[in-house]
């Protein structure tokens, strides 16, 4: 078939090499999000999937909005058979939708119906999942609702963050996404309507979203902190600043800590919690480079009963 990969951020990357080299498929075209400011410089920055399409020597296509008219022009012009998706992130309007004849195919990093919208393994990750995966699914012009054709299962680590799940996905996901593309060429694979029961929803998490609630079990304050790294980063205030929080465990053989109580000693930072103690591991204090937690408790010098997270 010939193909226009819609995809942007690094995770997209692995999809879209797999389908270059599959050999079977021309990949026309990709369409990407428009370049962004990065870095101290706020420097104007091609997306990952926009600079790999460029190595390879593919057209790339980067609409404001893409119900502009000149990318809709553009497209019926290359005229794809198909057009497979990753982490495109902008919404796809009708016009857009009916152009290619096999559809818009997205790669969706979760077990749908289960965690439908923008931050899938993130929110997998937070609730506890002990197992998620990918889908490939015809997009429709509900949110993430179309016919799914294939997927795939992953455990959910007891250590993973949101950022190592969504690695070991997104290659795993790519030869999903290559056979999905495969089988419709071939009329071997059919898309079977979602289930109605199990829906779950993943809005993007936000920063208030990622703010540590010492309150809370230990185990939730673990999740939050797990799923939130790499982005957007959970947190919690210390002495009126934000304290970035990269690395935390659970104690369970300590339970003499208020919620949000702090003790430290030479090589180890306990807080409480609503439960039993978590160990800070690493921290990031605003302004500075990341740093083991105990180093930052010995340049603070926090105080007996100190808290945190007021």
């Amino acid at each position: 078939m010939k193909l226009v990969f819609a995809g942007t951020p690094e995770v997209a990357v692995p999809a879209l090499d797999a389908l270059i080299s599959s050999g079977r498929h021309e990949v026309a075209a990709v369409v990407t999000r428009p370049d962004a400011p990065a870095g101290r410089g706020r420097r104007l920055v091609a997306s990952p999937v926009a600079e790999r399409a460029e190595e390879a020597g593919i057209e790339v296509l980067k609409p404001a909005r893409p119900r502009d008219e000149d990318f809709l022009a553009r497209l019926r012009e290359i005229a794809p058979d198909c057009c497979p998706v990753v982490a495109y992130g902008a919404l796809l309007p009708k016009t857009a939708l009916d152009i290619p004849a096999r559809g818009w195919v997205n790669l969706h990093f979760s077990l749908l119906p289960a965690w439908r919208g923008a931050a899938p393994v993130q929110h997998a990750v937070m609730a506890g999942d002990e197992v998620t995966g990918a889908s490939t699914f015809l997009i429709e012009e509900g949110l993430d609702s179309g016919p799914v054709y294939g997927v795939l299962t992953e455990e959910v680590r007891p250590t993973d963050t949101s950022g190592d799940l969504l690695t070991r996905l997104a290659f795993a996901g790519s030869g999903l996404l290559a056979a999905t593309m495969d089988g419709i060429e071939d009329g071997t694979l059919h898309a079977v309507p979602q289930p109605e029961e199990g829906v779950t929803l993943a809005p993007k998490i936000t920063v208030e979203d990622a703010q540590v609630q010492w309150s809370a079990p230990a185990l939730r304050v673990d999740r939050v902190v797990r799923g939130c790294t790499p982005a957007p980063g959970a947190w919690t205030l210390f002495r009126g600043e934000r304290l970035k929080l990269i690395q935390a465990v659970p104690v369970l053989d300590r339970a003499d800590l208020a919620p949000g109580e702090l003790s430290a000693s030479k090589n180890h930072v306990y807080v409480g919690t609503g439960s039993h103690a978590v160990e800070l591991l690493w921290v990031q204090p605003q302004g500075k480079k990341p740093m083991r937690a105990a180093d930052w408790a010995r340049g603070v010098r926090i105080a007996p009963g100190e808290l945190i997270g007021v």
